[in-house]
């Protein structure tokens, strides 16, 4: 949980393109990375396929996130914690 007196993520950049047509009803497997750890921003992907056809991306996107002290309303430094959740999955 974010608390409005601290400090958390921001998303200021997200897209998505999708290729194929994802129908209700029907799972979707969606894929989650993250990398370019920065002095305040991370970079965030996701890819979508159908869970009947693994393999065959339906739709691909990503964002820019930035860590933001909300009371001031200023990027900081990402937390140690955060950089290395970044890094690990890089």
């Amino acid at each position: 949980m974010v608390d409005p007196e601290g400090e958390g993520p921001v998303i200021v950049n997200a897209f998505c393109s999708f290729y194929r047509q994802l129908e209700y009803p029907g799972d979707v497997l969606i894929k989650m990375y993250a990398s370019d750890p920065a002095r305040t921003t991370f970079e965030s992907w996701a890819t979508m396929e159908r869970a009947s056809e693994p393999g065959v991306i339906c739709a691909a996107g990503g964002a820019t996130t930035i860590w933001v002290d909300f009371p001031k309303q200023k990027a900081v430094p990402l937390p140690e914690w955060m950089r290395q959740l970044v890094e690990e999955v890089e």
